[in-house]
């Protein structure tokens, strides 16, 4: 594996922590989505269900449209595989 060292300009560095900050907390508000809907139902939420979801969570909070879509949908892939591999552990 390579290693390299950023040296991003302030405004890179903003951007960099806008996008960590957002990803963490699209995470955040699926796993309580997804807490609430297995305990109601008894079945998780789906990927394709979350993605539906997150366009509707981005219209309501302006904020997360100030960062790449791409970063927020890695995170809902990220959640998806987490709760996969739950569901097969199980």
């Amino acid at each position: 594996a390579y290693k390299f060292r950023l040296y991003p300009t302030p405004k890179q560095a903003t951007l960099i922590h806008k996008s960590m900050g957002c990803s963490r907390f699209v995470f955040n508000q699926f796993l309580v989505r997804w807490n609430e809907n297995y305990t109601n139902t008894g079945k998780g939420l789906t990927y394709h269900t979350c993605s539906s979801q997150l366009t509707q969570l981005k219209k309501e909070i302006d904020w997360l449209n100030e960062v790449d879509s791409t970063s927020l949908q890695n995170s809902l892939k990220n959640y998806g595989c987490l709760f996969t591999l739950l569901q097969e552990a199980k």
